[in-house]
């Protein structure tokens, strides 16, 4: 079930660490998983964590589309808009090594925002930075290249695996400069109550640390309280 307006901007003050350790509480998946590689990052920090679902794509760029299969651009634009907005564009480059051309450049940005795209994470290629910073799409990349070279799309609509995760359509991600994170819908909008209850108890631990009369008995006392099982 998508996510109110009101949640998902509630999703975009929080940073992705903190939404990951949110998740753990919640105890749904193990703690190594459900995020992606330090190999995927926000390349623009400054325009705060990015929140969507994920529409998958596979991409190659070393062969020419008539060595390859080629998926239809229109058909691809019908699909994007068959997933809730706002969408973020989650690409595996199948090429080896990947990143030999860039997909992603100011002209695909432009289309894919009046899509209702925010975004797009990919192991692959983006270009073009200065001009999509400034449109406010984000990207999320494991490559920057010059050139284009022969980038076409060969699938979509399928799980892809970038950054070490499996990314299936319909998928609720966050990123930012930290990373990429998976949110299971089934807690989706209960994140920012389990973000506020951790920030609670990390601020104790804090100014534990800060106070003038601060010991290593008293902070040895306080985690005992607010991390049971710590010795």
């Amino acid at each position: 079930m998508a996510l109110t307006p009101q949640e998902l901007d509630a999703l975009r003050q929080i940073p992705s660490p903190r939404v990951a350790n949110a998740i753990e509480t919640f105890a749904v998946r193990p703690r190594h998983e459900g995020f992606m590689s330090s190999a995927i990052r926000a390349l623009f920090p400054e325009l705060g964590p990015m929140v969507g679902y994920a529409v998958t794509a596979l991409i190659r760029a070393e062969q020419a589309p008539e060595e390859s299969h080629r998926a239809g651009t229109f058909a691809w634009w019908d699909y994007v808009l068959t997933i809730p907005a706002p969408r973020v564009i989650v690409v595996h480059d199948l090429d080896d090594p990947r990143g030999q051309g860039a997909q992603w450049g100011e002209v695909q940005a432009n289309i894919h925002k009046a899509l209702g795209c925010v975004g797009v994470v990919t192991d692959g290629s983006v270009r073009d930075l200065g001009e999509v910073r400034a449109l406010g799409f984000q990207f999320c990349a494991a490559h920057v290249s010059v050139s284009h070279a022969w980038v076409h799309m060969m699938d979509f609509g399928l799980p892809v695996k970038v950054g070490g995760l499996w990314v299936k359509p319909g998928d609720l991600l966050h990123g930012d400069q930290h990373g990429v994170v998976s949110i299971p819908h089934e807690i989706a909008s209960k994140i920012p109550e389990a973000v506020a209850k951790v920030e609670a108890a990390e601020r104790r631990i804090i100014s534990a640390c800060q106070a003038p009369d601060f010991s290593a008995e008293k902070l040895k006392a306080l985690y005992r309280e607010v991390r049971p099982g710590t010795y």
